[in-house]
């Protein structure tokens, strides 16, 4: 079987039964404008996932992992629900996790 005319999309899924990319995640959550961007700060060691430091971004997240990382002049704590399935509208992106330290909170 033959996978040319396959698109990337269908070889792939989006997400594994057990996880997904880190960097994918954020970017999905709306974290970052791009993946490239999460994928730059998981690369500075600056991501803390369930209190590990992590440098790499292919690093598998999954539901109830802590994640703990600097967003422009604040520090966000979130826990992650669920898994995205895709890079949805901001509404759907906020039912991805729940903020341990709201800002102005």
């Amino acid at each position: 079987m033959s996978l040319a005319g396959t698109s990337v999309a269908a070889r792939a899924p989006a997400v594994d039964e057990d996880g997904q990319r880190l960097d994918k995640w954020l970017w999905s959550a709306r974290f970052f404008k791009s993946r490239t961007g999460a994928a730059a700060l998981c690369a500075e060691g600056k991501i803390r996932m369930s209190g590990r430091v992590i440098s790499k971004a292919h690093v598998t997240v999954r539901v109830g992992d802590v994640l703990t990382f600097p967003l422009g002049k604040h520090i966000r704590v979130v826990k992650v629900l669920a898994l995205a399935q895709r890079r949805g509208p901001a509404p759907e992106a906020r039912t991805l996790y729940e903020d341990l330290n709201p800002i102005g909170a």
